[in-house]
């Protein structure tokens, strides 16, 4: 039995016997709403990888078990990140052809959709390594755009301080119990959360110096916003024949 399948193994045991209803899978990608209740969760396994998909109601008891218990012992955590699924499955541009004129081709459109998408808009990722037993687990909470409140990890892992901070900074979840819940990486007086998929890839202002008051201020963008859809290119010497090279 490999690491990943005696990780698996030991995750649905344990959880099971605490009353715990968990449901295997092997896609890429696995949603559990926000809305779903505390005993609920989802295991993934793709790529080599373990995801635990679980509630944000039983946050707090699910990592103190995978802290304490022997088997498990994930003593560390190593990152704290967010995602936005606002365009999930959007495309902004689909190129199918190549083009053999022009540079780029600015795109107008709002976009393609590719792929369904019903699930919360946000979630909240953690990387977990047990460097006694050698082994990773990602834990992932979704939550609703309404309500971006989550039990703060920092009683079980201290690491979490400046993750959680970083995480509210860029995407605004909201660490309950933080001690010190501030921006970190943004600019005193910023507005908004720059990792949000409906921020402007060019902000909301730009600050420049100024002669007349000799400093600098902020000003509103100047620059439009657009997606440019790169040019293809599928002359290469690497697919001609050598005859061709050679003449």
């Amino acid at each position: 039995m490999s690491r990943l399948d005696a990780l698996q193994d030991n995750i649905l045991r344990h959880f099971t016997a605490q009353g715990f209803v968990l449901s295997q899978h092997t896609d890429l990608f696995v949603t559990l709403n926000a809305s779903s209740t505390r005993e609920q969760m989802a295991l993934q396994s793709a790529c080599g990888e373990l995801t635990l998909v679980l509630n944000k109601k039983a946050l707090i008891a699910v990592a103190s078990e995978l802290r304490d218990t022997p088997e498990l012992c994930f003593e560390q955590l190593i990152d704290v990140c967010g995602v936005d699924y606002l365009t999930y499955g959007i495309a902004e541009w689909v190129t199918d052809k190549a083009t053999g004129s022009g540079f780029e081709r600015a795109v107008d459109q709002e976009g393609i959709r590719m792929e369904s998408f019903a699930g919360s808009r946000f979630a909240v990722v953690y990387h977990l390594l047990s460097v006694k037993l050698n082994q990773r687990l990602r834990l992932k909470v979704f939550l609703d755009e309404s309500d971006l409140c989550i039990p703060s990890l920092m009683p079980i892992w201290p690491s979490a301080d400046w993750f959680e901070r970083e995480a509210f900074d860029l995407f605004g979840f909201l660490f309950e119990g933080h001690p010190d819940l501030r921006r970190i990486l943004t600019d005193y007086g910023f507005i908004g959360h720059p990792f949000r998929k409906d921020f402007p890839i060019s902000g909301h202002v730009e600050m420049r110096y100024d002669k007349a008051s000799e400093r600098v201020i902020y000003q509103p963008v100047t620059i439009a916003e657009r997606v440019l859809v790169p040019k293809v290119i599928r002359e290469d010497s690497r697919y001609l024949d050598a005859e061709h090279k050679n003449g």
